[in-house]
């Protein structure tokens, strides 16, 4: 049913009917002589919110959080088609939900209150169950008495990127099987910005076949397949004197499963460098400061399945968060206390629009791969100095760094085909911001960049070499900077997967094939030398591009020998010159074309061990052609 007129809403006239009164200017309500007026304006942030702003350093600013429902919000809501809603249960759990299915179904019934009106799955949405706990035989209840039962609210339009945050708490509902009606006092509003949402397209679901899947610990394969997938959720938090409801969003997947056992399910996802509004992760990190209770609802917008969960969370910082997610300086963990996984449950469907521009990148967990970098508070005083630049196309050059230590510490040992991780944030570091249309990707970019050496390790280990392709704004400052001006880089650490070491003792096992594409060469140049001296049978697939053959050709002139067990595939326009001078270094094979499935066959079946290291576009199709093959490949994914 659309919210479209004040006096049909049958909610409304049951207030009216019970002396509430919902009409007029008056920016309060009152039943039974019970008056609760409206707050000034907030200004200011609870102990919670505060002691988050100090611990993040983000700039302070007031709280914008209006006073009862602005005129302005209560439209935005009466567009949206989708609220997200929060409440405490009896054991003071927090929980939430997600009703709605069309526009207009929620909506302004009266100055500062709303009123909604969804199909809702009754028998298993715990929110619905700890609001109507207590109601009577005709579905009508007024949780709390006269003050109403606490609450929040998240109104959401994922095809706008709109969405609005609303506290307070519910006065009256009205239940009628799936039809269901409530009345929320709204106390605070405020509008939130785009960020991070992804867009879809929802339409109505009825949830009368809803089916109960599970209930406890520990989670089902669907409902962990469902959160591997999930590319937002909805949580609510407490402060104590208010809720707060929201939406956490980013790549498919940014909700990592850290645990599901039968004692203990616990998930962790980080927290943007930059927020969706200062003031949003000052409310939900604040509430969790002071009440580290939360509720979260995971839907599943294709089936209409969704997952309640309620816990417990701890907010992880610098080293607590990157020992457990790589690259991640903020997160949250919630340890799961309980959990329901409805099937069919939602009152709504939705269809995968465009993601968010804002997104950060996909961050995984420590135990679930290498992640080859050391956090920044961990961080040892060792410098890279970039003393040489030695130009080899226009977009591909090799730099030399010569490492120092802060106070005559040792210097990091290496290995032949590791990484060397610096941090740019000191150089390139613009500090926060909270919109950039024009390069959204650039608000959670880290700074942090791992490059693989491309030299041999020398005895002192004072000097390496990196060579790079032009791409962003590191490699970016690396090509123009002058290196005749200091430019020291903080240095993370040294990674690497020991999988990816090629053998150096001869073999019949030790028959290693490296396919490369263009600058995914350089975890062989440190290796290669070791491994043919050894009389390795090393075979090397490389394909590049015409623009980047100075590169084989510097390549080959250092490391003849490499040139004889390598064939080469080149695309695009070819210099001449540079195909004579590759002729003369002793390339054996050059092919003027794309490396194909027949290249790699006749390899196939040999006991061979594949080496891959190039783009997504050619690793996908090399794995698939590998299938069955031993493989390893690097991966530049983190």
């Amino acid at each position: 049913m659309l919210i479209s007129n004040l006096t049909t809403f049958p909610i409304v006239q049951y207030l009216t009917w019970r002396g509430l009164h919902v009409t007029g200017n008056d920016n309060y309500y009152n039943t039974n002589n019970n008056s609760v007026v409206m707050p000034s304006r907030l200004s200011t942030f609870h102990g919670g919110e505060s002691a988050v702003q100090q611990m993040l350093k983000v700039p302070a600013s007031e709280n914008p959080t209006n006073p009862g429902l602005a005129t302005r919000y209560a439209m935005r809501v009466q567009q949206s088609p989708l609220v997200a809603l929060g409440t405490l249960d009896a054991q003071g759990r927090p929980w939430t939900t997600v009703w709605g299915g069309e526009r207009g179904f929620a909506g302004p019934v009266a100055p500062d209150v709303l009123g909604f009106s969804s199909d809702v799955d009754t028998r298993h949405d715990p929110v619905f169950g700890a609001l109507w706990e207590g109601a009577g035989e005709d579905g009508m209840v007024e949780p709390g008495g006269s003050r109403g039962k606490m609450m929040a609210a998240l109104a959401i339009d994922l095809e706008t990127r709109d969405r609005v945050k609303l506290a307070g708490a519910m006065i009256a509902g009205s239940a009628k099987a799936e039809a269901v009606q409530a009345a929320m006092l709204v106390t605070e509003s405020l509008g939130n910005c785009p960020k991070y949402l992804n867009k879809k397209e929802v339409r109505r679901h009825s949830p009368a076949e809803a089916r109960l899947a599970s209930e406890g610990l520990p989670l089902p394969r669907e409902a962990v397949a469902l959160v591997d997938k999930a590319d937002m959720f909805f949580l609510s938090s407490t402060s104590g004197e208010t809720m707060d409801t929201n939406h956490r969003g980013g790549t498919q997947g940014f909700v990592r499963v850290v645990r599901n056992e039968e004692d203990e399910v616990v998930l962790v996802y980080p927290e943007c460098k930059s927020p969706p509004g200062p003031e949003l992760l000052y409310q939900t990190l604040g509430n969790l400061r002071v009440h580290p209770l939360i509720g979260i609802v995971v839907p599943d917008y294709d089936t209409s399945d969704v997952l309640y969960l309620t816990g417990s969370s701890s907010i992880l910082v610098g080293h607590d968060a990157s020992s457990l997610i790589a690259r991640t300086n903020l997160a949250v963990k919630i340890t799961v206390t309980a959990a329901r996984f409805v099937k069919a449950g939602l009152p709504f469907q939705g269809t995968r629009g465009e993601p968010s521009p804002y997104n950060p990148p996909l961050r995984h967990l420590v135990a679930e791969k290498d992640p080859h970098v050391a956090d920044r508070s961990a961080r040892p005083d060792v410098t890279a100095s970039l003393i040489k630049r030695e130009i080899i196309t226009p977009t591909i050059s090799t730099l030399t760094f010569k490492l120092s230590s802060a106070r005559g510490q040792p210097l990091p040992s290496w290995q032949a085909g590791q990484h060397l991780t610096l941090d740019f944030e000191p150089e390139l570091g613009a500090g926060y911001s909270h919109m950039r249309d024009e390069d959204p990707q650039s608000l959670n970019d880290d700074l942090v960049r791992t490059f693989t050496v491309s030299s041999e390790p020398e005895p002192r280990g004072e000097q390496l070499q990196v060579t790079v392709r032009r791409h962003g704004p590191a490699t970016g400052l690396l090509q123009r900077h002058n290196v005749r001006a200091p430019l020291d880089l903080p240095v993370l650490g040294f990674g690497g997967e020991e999988a990816f070491r090629l053998p150096t003792v001869a073999g019949a096992s030790a028959r290693p094939v490296f396919v490369a594409g263009g600058v995914g060469v350089t975890p062989l140049l440190a290796q290669a030398r070791a491994v043919l001296d050894a009389g390795v049978d090393l075979s090397v697939l490389w394909s590049l591009r015409g623009e980047d053959m100075a590169l084989a050709a510097k390549t080959f002139e250092k490391m003849p020998a490499l040139a004889a067990v390598t064939r080469l595939f080149v695309t695009g326009e070819a210099d001449p010159a540079l195909l004579d001078r590759l002729h003369d270094v002793g390339a054996a094979v050059l092919e003027r074309r794309r490396i194909g499935a027949g290249d790699v066959n006749g390899f196939k079946g040999q006991g061979r061990k594949f080496y891959l290291c190039a783009g997504p576009g050619l690793l996908g199709l090399l794995n698939g052609w590998l299938d069955g093959e031993s493989v390893v490949w690097e991966d530049f994914g983190y």
